[in-house]
């Protein structure tokens, strides 16, 4: 990729792209660092851009929106987690609570990556339904279906 055109998309969606990110993260540096990883994505994969599929700005959105669900499922999931997730006294119920867990990550690796996401950003991190739709960018309606689904699908796979 040339110097120049490289230079031609930094200054054009640079500011945007960034104001995107802080939308969604509320913090300018982490904002800063996750725009930065946008941009070194979209210098890696512009050979493989295909205006005829989509343009520019939709092509490099897409970008920063994986990228942030890619910053909340592998960094926000690993954050925060408590020193003593067992609620239970005994060694038997520290056991059923590891047990559990170990359950509850099979399921969520079986999910598709939306669903997945949709439960990470709800149950996790806390967002409402209408503001998990808004971060993984799909509607409101479709969100309670996969939502459905989702639980749906980690209840078969707790109970097996």
């Amino acid at each position: 990729m040339d110097h120049s055109v490289q230079k031609a998309i930094y200054e054009e969606y640079h500011e945007k792209i960034l104001w995107y990110i802080f939308s969604k993260v509320n913090d300018k540096f982490l904002a800063e660092d996750i725009c930065s990883d946008v941009f070194v994505k979209v210098f890696e994969k512009y050979e493989s851009f295909n205006k005829e599929k989509a343009s520019a700005s939709t092509w490099i959105y897409t970008i920063a929106r994986n990228t942030l669900i890619d910053y909340y499922r592998v960094r926000k999931v690993h954050e925060e987690i408590p020193e003593d997730i067992s609620t239970g006294s005994s060694v038997e119920d520290e056991v059923c609570n590891n047990a559990m867990l170990e359950m509850l990550a099979d399921g969520l690796n079986k999910l598709d990556e939306r669903e997945k996401d949709l439960i990470i950003l709800h149950y996790y991190s806390g967002y409402n339904l209408k503001e998990t739709a808004q971060k993984i960018g799909i509607s409101y309606a479709y969100v309670k279906i996969l939502h459905n689904k989702a639980l749906g699908e980690l209840k078969k796979y707790m109970e097996l």
